[in-house]
């Protein structure tokens, strides 16, 4: 895989714009690089069509500083609020029909194991909780059986934000939206522990709230992904516009959150996972 399908085409280099050209020149595309090196390199365009303060903004900024291999990753991505933000990256990533992402996933990884038989190619699908936990998770819940080798990551805002604000399956019990005004009836979807029972090999609740713990989660789940099996991480980034807080106060409420109890960092290993982990995280020591 090569930079040649977001490179400029010839003749055109001076009338993008700069931010796109600095994507181009001074992306993660074929540099190893972490959280800390973030504002050293440019990952996403400045003006991305995000919300002020979104907190998928800020945990896709640090997903694609997380990424082991970013020149042998393709990323899957599926309608929603992260849909209008890939375009903005330097990076492989593929649009799927809303809920379809971990089928083409699938198949996708099957043909890069054909194609590159002798270097591992990461296939990571990216999607929010809409496509995650509501329309897709018949497809989500069939490659977790299948144990097929690609990593999940669930970028939960809890709600159909970019629609006017509906209710999702991960939104809190009692939520009042834009479109929601009743509140709503039941608990969050369980799914980390549907993934567990599903067969992941690796499961992680995160947040951007605190990059190098999210930094690990993803690592761990692309990398296990590899070579044990499926892994899924849920990033819990709420909403400023369709929750009504400032958008200063993403991290806060995130904060607040953890505080009380209601979202909780945590992992689920397979034994087969720690082994596999202690081997290559020691390697990297």
């Amino acid at each position: 895989m090569t930079k040649q399908i977001f490179r400029i085409a010839p003749g055109f280099e001076e009338i993008m714009p700069e931010e796109y050209r600095e994507l181009v020149t001074d992306g993660p595309y074929d540099r190893s690089v972490g959280v800390a090196d973030l504002g050293t390199f440019k990952e996403l365009l400045e003006e991305h069509p995000l919300c002020a303060g979104c907190g998928l903004a800020l945990s896709l900024r640090l997903f694609l500083a997380s990424l082991p291999a970013p020149a042998d990753t393709v990323v899957v991505g599926s309608t929603g609020c992260s849909a209008i933000a890939f375009p903005q990256v330097g990076l492989h990533n593929i649009h799927g029909l809303f809920g379809n992402q971990n089928a083409i996933a699938s198949g996708l990884k099957r043909a890069l194991k054909l194609r590159f038989p002798d270097r591992p190619k990461d296939v990571v699908v990216v999607a929010g909780d809409g496509a995650t936990a509501d329309i897709g998770l018949e497809m989500v819940m069939h490659s977790w059986f299948r144990a097929e080798n690609i990593a999940t990551v669930m970028l939960d805002n809890e709600a159909y934000a970019n629609t006017g604000g509906q209710e999702s399956g991960m939104s809190p019990r009692g939520a009042v939206l834009n479109m929601a005004p009743t509140g709503k009836k039941f608990e969050k979807v369980a799914m980390p522990e549907i993934a567990r029972e599903s067969g992941c090999a690796y499961v992680a609740v995160t947040s951007p709230a605190n990059a190098r713990r999210f930094e690990k989660a993803i690592r761990r789940a692309i990398l296990v992904a590899r070579d044990v099996g499926p892994t899924y991480v849920q990033v819990f980034c709420p909403c400023p516009t369709n929750f009504k807080f400032r958008p200063d106060e993403t991290l806060g409420v995130i904060r607040k959150r953890e505080k009380e109890g209601v979202f909780q960092y945590r992992e689920y290993i397979t034994p087969e996972a720690q082994q596999y982990l202690a081997a290559s995280e020691g390697e990297k020591r």
